[in-house]
């Protein structure tokens, strides 16, 4: 069977004959619909001794030879969706959000709706599109889909600008909060490796003794629950991708919840009371917090910080392991 994108180039048999064009087409060339077909047909992609066709009903006769193109599916533009953002700052240059969990940040493959792109794009209207990039406008630094917390998003080209060399001289402020097993030690430290992609697990971020990039993690230790698990700040000096995650996981105590870089280590929570250990287990994603960013406005140069407490599945997690 050809592939669908390319020219093809199909002869009509006599058991053909009679057929719709579009459908004749759609049946030779396969992996396309009708619904596909019949509009590449209608702008002219389809031709018949040189000269376009563009009647899709068109019926076909034995021994006629059409050519036709199909080009190569491009990913759609986001589009504006009427989701609610909860807005910690805003001005005509940038705006800090407070992402939710499982949002994801820009469209892309399996979420092109939904996400905190769609959701920026109806709020801002015509002053966000193509800042930065039409498939991405606005964003400057992302976090994970399953990680809550603050996001920096230009409105202008200037913020834009701005902020991304910001981000380039690690000149911002982030400080995430992060539950995870066992507890650290030292209880303060920082971890600097290089990550890179995971040559066994290409969904998986990893330590790479060679190759990589540079990244650097300060975390230190704000509360222990009985060597079970415990609370830790964690301040990124640079902001690859599952950096905490990575790197946490890497001292030997990855993020509760984790469902990529975590082993379930369950067993742990055996001496709890059977409701807080259904909390615990029951948790739905990376126990991670973007809690506080802090920043240089690109604009302005007016100082700004600005802080977010748990949010609500947090707050619950953290009170299975306090007991409270």
């Amino acid at each position: 069977m050809p592939s669908p994108e390319g020219t093809h180039q199909v002869e009509v048999s006599e058991s053909d004959a009679g057929e719709r064009l579009d459908r004749f087409l759609a049946e030779r060339l396969g992996g396309l619909s009708r619904n596909r077909v019949k509009p590449l047909v209608k702008d002219g992609h389809c031709f018949f001794e040189g000269a376009a066709v563009t009647d899709p009903s068109k019926r076909v006769k034995p021994g006629e030879i059409y050519q036709i193109t199909v080009p190569e599916a491009s990913d759609p533009d986001p589009v504006a969706q009427d989701i609610p953002l909860d807005i910690v700052f805003e001005d005509e240059h940038l705006i800090v959000v407070n992402k939710p969990a499982r949002m994801v940040v820009h469209p892309a493959a399996g979420n092109w709706t939904g996400t905190l792109v769609n959701a920026l794009l109806f709020h801002c209207g015509d002053t966000l599109s193509g800042i930065g990039g039409v498939k991405r406008p606005g964003i400057v630094h992302r976090i994970d889909k399953e990680t809550s917390g603050l996001m920096v998003v230009a409105k202008t080209d200037q913020a834009h600008q701005g902020l991304a060399a910001l981000f380039e001289k690690h000149d911002i402020e982030r400080t995430y909060r992060a539950i995870v097993w066992g507890r650290v030690y030292p209880p303060k430290g920082q971890v600097e490796t290089n990550i890179g992609r995971d040559p066994h697990n290409r969904k998986r971020m990893a330590v790479m003794e060679g190759g990589g990039k540079w990244a650097l993690t300060h975390y230190e230790l704000e509360e222990n629950f009985d060597d079970i698990a415990c609370l830790v700040k964690c301040n990124l000096a640079t902001g690859r991708t599952h950096q905490i995650r990575v790197h946490m996981g890497h001292l030997g105590h990855p993020l509760v919840g984790d469902p990529v870089y975590t082993r379930p280590k369950l067993s742990r929570t055996k001496s709890l009371p059977d409701a807080r250990q259904n909390v615990i287990r029951k948790f739905p994603r990376q126990a991670l917090h973007a809690q506080t960013l802090g920043f240089v406005h690109p604009v302005t140069d007016k100082p700004l910080k600005f802080d977010v407490e748990f949010p609500p599945d947090m707050k619950k997690l953290l009170f299975a392991f306090r007991g409270k």
